[in-house]
């Protein structure tokens, strides 16, 4: 399992990022499982309205309906996590924090808040990084 930040999302399903290629093939052959909650969705609708992300999409004759489907078709909905006993610098980033605390999994995200924390997350069974690395 692992939970993704907008960003690392953004780079999966808008930017095609190369550095997210070993994600996107381990999400496409099931080999891990994303998960997301309703209020990481609702974060991704509202960044994909940004001026600057709706020029990106257009430039990429994409849309938003286009990429959240992507998230739809990918991601598990799961419900939202209890507040995790670290607190994030950044009160938008706690949700991610929370829940791969909760499912004890690996967080991606670019985020100097959530990846100054790597130390009390891998103590609390979460490993925070920014690229995929499939390794146990």
């Amino acid at each position: 399992m692992i939970v993704l930040d907008t960003n690392i999302v953004l780079d999966l399903l808008l930017f095609n990022d190369p550095g997210t290629q070993a994600l996107k093939l381990a999400l496409n052959s099931r080999q891990i499982q994303w998960l997301a909650t309703p209020a990481m969705r609702d974060e991704l609708v509202r960044v994909l309205a940004y001026p600057r992300i709706m020029a990106r999409l257009a430039s990429y004759q994409l849309d938003a309906q286009q990429v959240l489907a992507q998230f739809d078709g990918q991601a598990r909905l799961v419900e939202a996590a209890a507040k995790a006993s670290v607190t994030c610098r950044d009160p938008d980033d706690q949700k991610f924090i929370d829940l791969a605390v909760a499912h004890k999994t690996t967080l991606l995200s670019k985020d100097r808040a959530v990846l100054c924390m790597k130390k009390r997350l891998s103590i609390l069974g979460v490993r925070a990084q920014m690229a995929m690395n499939l390794a146990p």
